[in-house]
């Protein structure tokens, strides 16, 4: 079944296992770097930062901006929106995530696809443990679309890197995963789980 949310064009035909590389000291080449199993950069997030409140960039490997990440101010469920490109125009929007609820004992994240205006359902939902890094993603039929587990490299103790690994299904938008594994590390960062 395939799952395109933002492009067909990051589609894989098998699955898929990327790694995210998270760092703590990122000036120039993004806070995330995404590789994929042979090591080719896939996408990089940057952050902007001139802003007047949190502002990410998901760019591929050459540096073209696909999805801009933008927080909402003000939301008790750390709401995050995401535009096409380098837009923030609520015209581009593609699809935003926010907690489930205020308080979780769990990680559990309800994502809503533009089109999805009155959100009495969501579209895709993410369930698991923020503190074990593994998180499973589903879609609005409850179909397993990918999943999320921490990684222990010898780079990640050296380098300062937080390391995920991701399990994307056959036919399911590598962009659009990314991207909520990137809102997940945000609404979560200050927290243990």
């Amino acid at each position: 079944m395939e799952t395109i949310v933002i492009s067909p064009d990051f589609c894989n035909p098998e699955h898929i296992h990327l790694t995210i590389f998270r760092k703590f000291l990122a000036v120039t080449d993004g806070n995330f770097v995404v590789i994929d199993e042979n090591n080719n950069v896939m996408f990089k997030v940057i952050d902007k930062l001139v802003t007047i409140h949190d502002r990410h960039l998901l760019v591929d490997a050459a540096g073209v901006p696909i999805l801009t990440f933008k927080k909402k101010i003000l939301s008790a469920h750390k709401r995050w929106l995401v535009f096409r490109g380098d837009s923030s125009d609520n015209a581009d929007l593609i699809f935003s995530a926010k907690k489930s609820s205020i308080i979780q004992l769990k990680t559990e994240l309800d994502v809503f696809l533009s089109g999805n205006e009155d959100e009495n359902s969501w579209d895709f939902k993410v369930i698991g443990s923020w503190l074990k890094r593994s998180c499973y993603i589903y879609n609005k039929d409850s179909t397993l679309i990918a999943q999320m587990h921490k990684k222990h490299t010898v780079g990640s103790i050296v380098l300062g890197k937080d390391t995920f690994g991701v399990t994307v299904n056959p036919q399911v938008d590598c962009a659009f995963i990314v991207a909520i594994v990137v809102i997940l590390n945000e609404i979560n960062k200050d927290k243990d789980d």
